[in-house]
């Protein structure tokens, strides 16, 4: 048994169809049927079905397919480990963001992180935190940085700030004289919020209704930096974090403390427990610990 054989058979299991599977394989397709039958004998059954052109794994073949690539998986795995042993300084490090700490947070973070570390490589993306922890289980990721603590088996999930959550209101806004606002005082007026799915909607209908009410937004968008606009445009108020308040001068916006209800949310860094990480992913999950303990002392 050869590993040859044992991807052309992951690749017809995954197309169901030889023909195709020999085109994307670059082979004869007579010399892949061949293989394949050649694989059964080694095996003892049957994998395939064949209804004409078209087939199908038997029972048999499903359960040697889920074998087969947990073996490529391994033995991907033990490439990257291998590699990493010859150094660490050129490893991949793929790192997903929530949505509305990404732009932020991590350019500074990443931006400190090369100067020590300038050949690690990054593959990034943002998105909300159940699609995050998705591909976290997935092994599409190695981190990611959410909230609020996942609450699955088999996830480490370590704190690394905790920001407050403002009360943000247009500049001619009648309660943008104020520093603070009871949040309670403010059911009448018109709200913006991202749309369901995201964290910070989530912890935006918990505050309000802690206050007494349900909040009704009167816009629903996507994007944080459509909120801020919206906002200034004399729209209505909105939650925003601390961080996404950075460098508001001129935007039109301003923010103010809530007095009735603790508004603040705690980010992490989260990864699978116990999944082995490559060299690189190990450096830079030192790094980002050792950074926001630093910086909340400092704070």
């Amino acid at each position: 048994m050869e590993l040859q054989q044992l991807k052309y058979f992951q690749t017809v299991a995954h197309l169901e169809h030889m023909t195709q599977a020999a085109k994307e394989l670059y082979v004869a397709q007579p010399s892949l049927s061949r293989s394949i039958a050649r694989l059964e004998e080694e095996v003892g059954v049957s994998l395939f079905d064949r209804q004409g052109r078209n087939i199908r794994l038997t029972p048999g073949g499903r359960v040697f397919l889920h074998h087969v690539e947990r073996a490529f998986a391994e033995i991907e795995q033990g490439i990257q480990e291998a590699a990493d042993l010859a150094g660490i300084e050129k490893g991949l490090v793929r790192l997903a963001v929530l949505y509305t700490v990404g732009a932020q947070m991590v350019p500074e973070l990443l931006s400190v992180f090369r100067r020590e570390h300038p050949s690690i490589q990054f593959h990034l993306s943002q998105s909300t935190t159940h699609i995050l922890l998705d591909q976290l289980e997935q092994g599409e990721i190695d981190f990611c940085i959410s909230a609020p603590r996942p609450e699955q088996p088999g996830i480490e999930w370590t704190p690394l700030m905790s920001e407050e959550i403002f009360l943000v209101v247009p500049s001619i806004h009648h309660l943008a004289t104020q520093d603070a606002i009871a949040l309670s005082e403010l059911k009448e007026e018109p709200f913006i919020s991202l749309k369901f799915g995201t964290h910070l909607r989530e912890v935006s209908d918990r505050f309000c209704l802690q206050a007494g009410f349900t909040l009704q937004p009167t816009f629903e968008v996507d994007e944080l930096s459509m909120v801020r606009g919206l906002v200034a445009a004399g729209l209505g108020m909105a939650f925003i974090p601390a961080l996404a308040l950075r460098n508001i001068t001129g935007l039109g916006i301003v923010p103010l403390h809530v007095t009735d209800i603790p508004c603040q949310r705690t980010i992490g860094l989260t990864q699978i427990k116990e999944r082995s990480l490559t060299g690189a992913a190990r450096v830079f999950r030192d790094f980002v610990i050792a950074y926001f303990a630093q910086h909340e002392a400092g704070a």
